[in-house]
């Protein structure tokens, strides 16, 4: 990662921020712009500074992290923390990363970094990870879930105006995101764009018409303006003009 990513730490307890700082030395994808001992003074900082991240505590004096989030008009990324479980669960309303319970162990807070990393990369709702030279997953984020698909696993994907639905052999997940967006990401040997709001997984055909592709009880429109190259992927031209 070129572009290093900053964080500011908004906590009442100075021994929490400490942990965290020495948990953010270990790394070199994130930097520390600054440090909060509660709401009022985070609120002041991010209205002079810009942050990407927010670790967040939630059960301070005054002010609790979730309702900070909510003065915000474009808050940053959030990873909230706290002591205890019960108040954990109000930040998934709130479309946050993830949740660290403390005391916060090193391997838990490299897993909520890595799910920030993700986006921070990319930019965008949607991020691609390579294992090797074979094995590919993307990050897709669903309001406040990031889900972690195998890109061998998605049979198709369906526009559905500013959303797009990602559809796997187990799952539909919906994000806010394009189809000419995710055509630009899934590799173009094992995908094919069949129609406007279709892109499909090649293999996973099961047979087809002048009009239509079929895997297997499920029926596809075959665009017009996608017929000729559909045709010619699928290695039978006979069809383009009827």
């Amino acid at each position: 990662m070129d572009k290093k990513a900053k964080c500011l730490i908004v906590d009442d307890e100075p021994l929490a921020i400490e942990v965290l700082k020495t948990h953010l030395s270990k790394i070199d994808s994130i930097e520390i712009a600054g440090t909060a001992c509660d709401a009022y003074d985070a609120f002041n900082f991010l209205a002079q500074n810009k942050v990407d991240l927010m670790f967040l505590d939630i059960h301070m004096p005054e002010m609790k992290g979730t309702e900070l989030i909510k003065t915000l008009k474009n808050p940053p990324h959030v990873i909230l923390t706290t002591a205890h479980r019960q108040y954990a669960l109000q930040g998934y309303d709130l479309n946050v990363l993830d949740y660290l319970l403390k005391p916060i162990s090193f391997e838990r807070f490299m897993q909520a970094v890595d799910k920030f990393n993700a986006f921070f990369v990319s930019g965008s709702e949607v991020s691609v990870r390579r294992k090797g030279t074979n094995e590919a997953f993307l990050y897709l984020r669903e309001k406040n879930i990031i889900h972690k698909i195998p890109v061998s696993e998605i049979v198709f994907t369906e526009s559905m105006g500013d959303n797009l639905k990602v559809v796997t052999e187990n799952r539909e997940i919906n994000i806010r995101y394009t189809i000419s967006s995710i055509g630009d990401i899934l590799p173009s040997d094992v995908f094919l764009r069949i129609h406007r709001s279709f892109i499909v997984a090649t293999e996973r055909i099961t047979s087809f018409s002048p009009v239509s592709i079929y895997i297997g009880e499920k029926e596809f429109p075959i665009g017009t303006s996608y017929k000729e190259a559909v045709f010619k992927r699928l290695d039978y031209n006979g069809f383009i003009n009827k």
